[in-house]
């Protein structure tokens, strides 16, 4: 096992990714967050809660379940329990960032873009990740923010501890 962002580090990526959002939207007037649910909303709760002490403004933040558009949704016989969706705002004409822990293959997010339409047209979609694994897409998706880029092989996992769910801050690459 091999840590990939420490404590301190986890936090720094998260105010970087917050400033790097206000570049691109300064007043989130027609933006609007959306976490995938269920570990994108503990970056997106944060990201939040960071943009909303620097604009000391309300955001449009919603929160995205995707289990009924994923491509796998009826193959190996699993059962799927279903997150809520909490979006109740249009999207339509919106510009929207997606919020995903790790970003691995594209199927997550292309799952996350198609039930998006749903709640209206968005007029832009961007893409922040907390970690990349960029050599393993299956699909064109690319991450307009990304907290750390990786290199790892197939059979290595990432797992992202949240203090809120793991009472730890924490990235860590797995061998298995």
């Amino acid at each position: 096992m091999k840590t990939l962002l420490d404590h301190h580090k986890f936090n720094v990526v998260i105010q970087r990714l917050s400033h790097q959002l206000l570049e691109n939207h300064p007043d989130f007037a027609n933006s609007a967050i959306i976490g995938i649910q269920p570990r994108g909303t503990l970056l997106s709760d944060r990201i939040v809660a960071n943009l909303n002490k620097l604009l000391k403004t309300k955001i449009c933040y919603g929160k995205l379940d995707i289990t009924f558009y994923r491509d796998d949704f009826n193959s190996g016989g699993q059962i799927h329990i279903p997150n809520k969706t909490e979006i109740e705002f249009s999207l339509e004409d919106k510009k929207v960032i997606l919020i995903d822990d790790v970003l691995f293959t594209g199927r997550t997010v292309r799952s996350a873009m198609d039930a998006l339409v749903d709640f209206g047209r968005p007029q832009k979609v961007e893409l922040l990740t907390l970690i990349d694994r960029r050599y393993r897409r299956e699909l064109p998706i690319q991450a307009d923010y990304v907290g750390l880029v990786i290199d790892s092989m197939i059979s290595q996992k990432v797992k992202v501890y949240w203090n809120e769910k793991d009472e730890k801050d924490e990235v860590v690459l797995i061998d298995n």
